[in-house]
């Protein structure tokens, strides 16, 4: 049977992740220092595990409304006032989702009619142009160099833009390369969205793991509001990855129509875990700041180790990435990413995986403990050493 004539051209033409390439490869090898998937090291703080406990014991099993409980929505909509200044109605202009992942997905399915462009800069997140593609979009790359810490200029973007781009997806902090935009940056990429009436899609999962200042949302910039959709969740600054819970939040024209979408899709996100997740935002701020320090720690000694071993490395504004050059080596990036892990035993992901201007680059994550980064920084010490 010819099972190829069943399947969605567009199904077929979305590449796997390179992430979880190397993620499967590195779990089928022993005593590998793994600095390869995004995801905190740390444990759901207790308060939140113990709230969500508590509150299946009480028997919250049900569904839930589908944009989520009002009481997560109010909370959700503070916090976006407390920490970044944006003002989103609790009552419909919020959803609660399936991950961020789920909530990217319901505005680029809101958004985007066949053969609409979309804007994104790389290096991006591996999922962001299938997404685009599986919602009928076409993913525009915009790249961006190690020259200025691989912040895109309004240049880049206006070069990219043309009569069929009807968004730009930014990701601040950036997954991979750690890369944060300030208020000043942010400020001049809105004029340029407000000047070719575009929408900015802002993956803002990492917001709460920035450094070096205060966290700026394009959103709260004047006029940005009306075009703006917010994407967030619990994954990586609270430390709730497994839980998969996110949210997306914009003007009531787009959240309702995102929200059918939802309906008919996913429903709502469990019970259960919305109960922590309220938790997480009235209770765990302490932790955040904690789990920030220890990241902040970490960024400052991988930095300058990998400098020291002679991959440059500028030193990222957020998020739990670094993303060295290894073009000193002489390999390519899936070349030095798979001989690293055949012979020290590290795994890491090559640039390329997001995006081509990630050539001769790869993404370590310092989501793992000190012990573990200076035994990576070692091996890839004597790697590299091997090379010269």
């Amino acid at each position: 049977m010819n099972y190829q004539v069943y399947l969605s051209k567009t199904a077929k033409q979305i590449q796997p992740s390179g992430i979880r390439k190397f993620f499967d490869l590195a779990s089928s090898m022993k005593d590998v220092i793994s600095l390869g998937v995004g995801e905190p090291d740390f444990i759901t703080p207790w308060n939140i595990r113990e709230t969500t406990i508590a509150s299946l014991e009480e028997g919250y099993t049900s569904y839930t409304a589908n944009a989520g409980l009002m009481e997560l929505r109010q909370e959700i909509s503070a916090y976006l006032e407390r920490r970044f200044h944006a003002s989103y109605a609790a009552e419909d202009e919020i959803i609660v989702t399936v991950g961020a992942s789920q909530a990217l997905d319901l505005a680029f399915r809101m958004l985007l009619n066949t053969g609409d462009e979309v804007l994104i800069v790389e290096p991006a997140f591996v999922s962001y142009a299938s997404l685009v593609t599986m919602a009928g979009g076409t993913p525009i790359p915009i790249s961006t160099n190690a020259d200025n810490g691989f912040k895109v200029t309004v240049e880049q973007i206006e070069k990219g833009i043309t009569d069929k781009t009807k968004a730009i997806l930014l990701c601040s902090p950036n997954n991979p390369t750690g890369t944060y935009l300030n208020e000043e940056e942010l400020t001049k990429i809105a004029q340029v969205v407000k000047k070719h009436d575009l929408i900015v899609v802002s993956d803002e999962i990492y917001a709460e793991l920035t450094y070096d200042e205060v966290y700026s949302s394009i959103t709260s910039i004047e006029g940005m509001y009306e075009r703006t959709i917010v994407i967030n969740g619990f994954s990586k600054g609270f430390a709730m990855t497994g839980w998969r819970l996110g949210f997306v939040a914009a003007p009531r024209e787009f959240t309702q129509v995102m929200l059918k979408i939802h309906q008919f899709t996913t429903m709502c996100a469990p019970h259960m875990l919305q109960h922590g997740a309220i938790e997480a935002l009235r209770n765990s701020a302490d932790n955040v700041e904690n789990m920030k320090n220890n990241y902040r720690r970490r960024r400052n000694y991988i930095v300058q180790s990998l400098n020291m071993i002679g991959l440059n490395c500028h030193t990222p504004g957020g998020a739990f990435y670094v993303f060295p050059s290894i073009k000193s080596t002489g390999l390519t990036s899936d070349e030095f990413a798979e001989q690293l892990l055949k012979q020290e035993k590290v795994a890491v992901v090559p640039g390329n995986a997001f995006g081509q201007c990630g050539e001769g680059y790869v993404r370590c994550s310092y989501a793992t403990s000190m012990e573990q980064l200076q035994e990576a920084m070692k091996r890839m010490q004597r790697f590299v050493d091997t090379l010269v």
